[in-house]
């Protein structure tokens, strides 16, 4: 063993005349771990959030949309076909999207009508597992059915087998005036996605209905893709894309799922990397502490350094004790915060009910909340992240104190000795 790394060792363990030392260590390592260990939970939490809401998102949206700038595909089977011919393309289903008026009774809501194929649109949407009243399947071609969302149809008021008017925007002009067009649909189904957007706003129609009362003929609004994996939703889109611009003359585009909901992701990843420069302020008030340690270590070892310097010691082999003095600090911290932080991200669902139980109370009640449960998503890049981040601060503390040590004059330590 190195004598620089056998002195620093030396150092970090108690003795009768530096206990303060020894117990200012300790409290550097306790505030280093809990500072990675609650930068580790957090952000798993986080991620699992993320996660949640992703998948509910996905659930009622698509990886990827392929639509025109006139929202209106003629040729939408070739295109579909064409789609399908991608590697990572596992579905495709047609639909039709326009705005509507939705009333019953005295209640008028606005409503965004989605005509789709029920067969299709199972296999790149998860509604089945969202419905809480009927099914997917309910929606007939010419029967005139619509599925709800569940906070459209307590705005409105109905359930399956209620009435509801749909007011389309395009008018039928008569000498009388423009005359908008009218339907009456059977309510067939609600669903509960979890997603304000879609449970406020979002109404199902079957496909060839939704034709009809927007006067398509055959065509459709777009086509919806599902991928093998949603991560690489981007790079597929953007080669469906040039894909299209060379093989048809329609002003056709696809877009991914992470630009139609760009801004919500964007906000969640700026919340993510705030939290991370928050928590991190723990960890930079223990690795202060860590430069105050040291600061006392070295006025108390000023003969000790003396000693040594007289004995062959060079400037650095000094300097390098105190840095092993700090990192062995730095280091036992880190990995205790980040093993008791892995323990913690991958038991969260067990830790949090146990502390309800204990404490009488939810922190996530069913009434207010959309997701009750505290989800926790541990991703070895934030674990990494975080080790790195307190390993650098831990060493740069150890710098000034250990420099300062190294240009500590012999006969000047040793003339009171």
């Amino acid at each position: 063993m190195r004598y620089e790394l056998m002195v620093g060792l030396r150092y970090t363990r108690a003795r009768r005349r530096n206990r303060f030392i020894s117990i200012n260590s300790l409290v550097s390592m306790i505030g280093i771990a809990v500072g990675v260990w609650a930068l580790i939970v957090v952000l798993s939490v986080m991620n699992g959030f993320q996660r949640e809401v992703r998948e509910r998102i996905l659930g009622v949206a698509s990886h990827v949309q392929i639509t025109s700038d006139n929202n209106r595909l003629a040729d939408w089977p070739a295109i579909a076909k064409l789609a399908s011919g991608e590697p990572h393309v596992l579905a495709t289903a047609p639909f039709v999207q326009a705005q509507a008026m939705l009333s019953a009774g005295q209640a008028v809501r606005g409503a965004l009508i989605r005509g789709v194929v029920p067969d299709e649109e199972e296999k790149v949407a998860d509604f089945a597992s969202h419905m809480r009243l009927g099914s997917l399947g309910a929606l007939k071609p010419g029967e005139y059915g619509v599925i709800l969302g569940v906070d459209l149809a307590r705005g409105l008021a109905v359930l399956p087998n209620d009435k509801v008017a749909l007011v389309a925007p395009q008018g039928l002009v008569t000498p009388a005036g423009v005359i908008p067009r009218l339907k009456q649909f059977t309510v067939v189904g609600i669903f509960e996605a979890g997603i304000a957007d879609a449970d406020a706003a979002l109404a199902l129609v079957h496909m060839k209905d939704a034709q009809t009362l927007y006067q398509l003929g055959d065509d459709v609004t777009g086509v919806r893709l599902k991928l093998d994996d949603l991560f690489i939703a981007n790079t597929v889109a953007r080669q469906i894309s040039q894909k299209l611009a060379n093989s048809t003359s329609q002003d056709i585009y696809a877009s991914d799922w992470t630009r139609t909901h760009a801004n919500f992701f964007r906000a969640v990843a700026i919340e993510k990397r705030m939290m991370f420069l928050i928590l991190a302020l723990i960890v930079l008030v223990a690795a202060i502490n860590i430069i105050s340690t040291l600061v006392v270590a070295v006025k108390d070892k000023q003969a000790d350094i003396a000693i040594l310097r007289t004995l062959g010691a060079r400037p650095g082999s000094v300097m390098q004790i105190f840095v092993v003095q700090g990192m062995i600090i730095g280091v036992i911290g880190t990995l205790v915060g980040v093993g008791l932080g892995i323990v913690t991200a991958l038991n969260i669902d067990v830790i949090v009910p146990a502390i309800e139980n204990a404490l009488g109370f939810k922190f996530l009640s069913k009434d207010v909340y959309l997701i009750p449960e505290l989800p926790s998503d541990l991703q070895s890049a934030d674990v990494i992240a975080i080790t790195l981040m307190a390993l650098a601060l831990s060493f740069v503390a150890t710098l000034y104190p250990s420099w300062s040590a190294a240009r500590t004059n012999p006969a000047e330590a040793l003339r009171y000795e």
